[in-house]
């Protein structure tokens, strides 16, 4: 494959950051909601929830979905879009 055939991805959206930055405006520890994760039914780690924080791994659907019902948030917020940003 070419390099000229490759797709590169220039405006990345950080998924992570925009999740710390949610849970840190709660008030909230990462253990905090690691266990609010455990008690609704998710398997995750401190370990693996840092890393998603961190950018290194990707969040599950179902982990987005648990996060806005935890951080009070819509999927927009984590995804770091605004209505005029997706609207237009």
């Amino acid at each position: 494959m070419k390099n000229e055939n490759r797709i590169i991805q220039v405006s990345d959206i950080n998924i992570g950051n925009n999740i710390r930055t949610l849970r840190k405006d709660c008030g909230l520890k990462q253990t905090e909601v690691v266990k609010q994760l455990q008690l609704a039914g998710y398997d995750i780690s401190t370990f693996s929830f840092n890393r998603i924080e961190k950018g290194t791994q990707n969040p599950t659907v179902s982990l987005i979905l648990l996060l806005c019902d935890i951080l009070s948030c819509d999927a927009n917020a984590i995804f770091g879009l605004s209505e005029k940003n997706y609207l237009t």
